[in-house]
């Protein structure tokens, strides 16, 4: 049994695939940081697993596209989508590229290796995918508009590609792990400091792997943030909208 994990030299990523080494899969690691994986490598070898590393970058679509190629011979049971970054500030004054480069990170590379490795995954009719977004994903969010729209793409694009499968009657899981905050490098990595206490990143693996395996859809480790879905849903748009804008207003960067 193998696991493919992008973002796996830090964070979530990085707990995920200790518990999935744990379990005895064997693991592809995917990052732009090779020291790191090499370390988690050394690390998760104690647990008798092959351990294999990919360093690329996926905001390229191309790279997207060989990092299947080049897996797809070990037959992936499980794919975990985890790479992805925010940029925090006013629509008007966060730089272009920067936020093309993240769309193209945390929405165009999870489509792209959710779609391929799909295919894979239906004609043996098992197997987990597991897409990382955020509990950005339930709401509009003033101050970082384009990091909550892509979360929200991967969290509909899930749910969406998931309902198919039930109709198909497929034995195959397509899941979303919704977090808020969590104590990772991505506060650093997007400018901010996060107005209220994260979960530990060791926590919100442990908790979406475990799901994971139940087959729960939409995965949200913290007992606080299982109501921000309720509140959305409740609340008028426009009280949701203010709610946002002055949480995202008390981060510093």
């Amino acid at each position: 049994m193998t696991a493919l994990v992008t973002g796996a030299s830090s964070g979530i990523g990085r707990e995920i695939a200790r518990e999935l080494a744990k379990k005895g899969y064997d693991l592809i690691l995917v990052a732009r940081s090779r020291d790191k994986m090499v370390s988690l490598a050394k690390e998760l070898s104690k647990f008798n697993v092959k351990v294999r590393i990919i360093v690329t970058d996926l905001s390229k679509e191309e790279h997207c596209i060989k990092l299947y190629e080049r897996t797809k011979k070990y037959n992936i049971d499980i794919l975990i989508n985890d790479a992805g970054y925010g940029v925090f500030g006013r629509f008007t004054d966060t730089p272009l590229k920067r936020e093309l480069n993240m769309i193209d990170v945390n929405i165009k590379a999870v489509h792209i290796l959710t779609k391929l490795f799909l295919r894979d995954l239906n004609k043996k009719n098992s197997g987990y995918i597991l897409n990382v977004a955020s509990s950005a994903a339930f709401c509009p969010g003033p101050l970082f508009s384009s990091y909550y729209a892509s979360k929200a793409y991967i969290l509909r694009l899930s749910q969406a590609i998931d309902e198919e499968l039930k109709k198909d009657g497929s034995d195959v899981y397509v899941g979303t792990l919704c977090p808020g905050p969590v104590r990772t490098n991505f506060d650093s990595t997007a400018g901010v400091s996060f107005a209220m206490k994260g979960i530990s990143s060791r926590y919100a693996a442990k908790y979406a792997v475990r799901n994971m395996f139940k087959r729960k859809k939409v995965i949200i480790p913290g007992k606080i943030m299982k109501f921000l879905p309720i509140f959305v849903r409740l609340a008028p748009t426009s009280l949701v909208l203010h709610f946002c804008y002055y949480f995202q207003k008390r981060k510093s960067s």
